[in-house]
């Protein structure tokens, strides 16, 4: 009796395999061809603004995560510093360089002191927490006697923001911190 049972469960197994083998073949055959295609300009994120307060152009965006994190938004280059229990701690203006991060969350991986940026600028306090297509992308503050302009054709990632804010930045920011930019 065993060997019958099992050769009917091998064949119901068969069977099943079979169904779903031809299930599967009538679904592929069916599928749009532009199923799999983003939207032109789409990065797999809504490119819609984030919710904000009208009211309030400093109030933090609506979808930008929980917890101590920094937030950048693309759209009113402006940071958050937002501290425990979703408490804005600071916010600034900042001047973005001429290439953006994509919306999504990121962790600061690196920082250092006080370089030269990637316009040829000195700059100090630099919190790195992205790249794109080898442009890395980070805050930072340029130190008195940097020309305000950087040139407009280079392709840099500093995210350029006040001394002050460069400091509050700096002693906030630490490796492993999250960044969440939101358009």
């Amino acid at each position: 009796m065993a060997g019958s049972s099992s050769g009917f469960v091998v064949g119901l197994t068969a069977a099943a395999l079979a169904a779903v083998g031809f299930l599967t073949f009538q679904a592929a055959a069916n599928v749009p061809p532009d199923l799999g295609e983003r939207p032109a300009g789409s990065l797999g994120v809504s490119t819609s603004n984030a919710p904000r307060d009208d009211r309030d152009p400093e109030a933090l965006p609506v979808l930008s995560g929980t917890g101590e994190r920094v937030v950048y938004s693309l759209h009113d280059d402006r940071v958050w510093l937002v501290g425990n229990a979703d408490k804005v701690k600071r916010t600034f203006r900042v001047t973005p360089g001429s290439v953006d991060p994509a919306p999504g969350t990121y962790t600061v991986g690196s920082r250092s002191s006080s370089v030269t940026g990637t316009d040829g600028l000195p700059v100090e306090h630099v919190v790195r927490f992205a790249t794109v297509d080898g442009v890395t992308i980070g805050f930072s503050a340029t130190v008195p006697g940097g020309t305000p302009q950087p040139d407009p054709t280079a392709r840099t990632g500093g995210i350029r923001e006040s001394r002050g804010d460069g400091t509050a930045m700096w002693e906030f920011a630490t490796i492993g911190r999250p960044v969440v930019v939101v358009p």
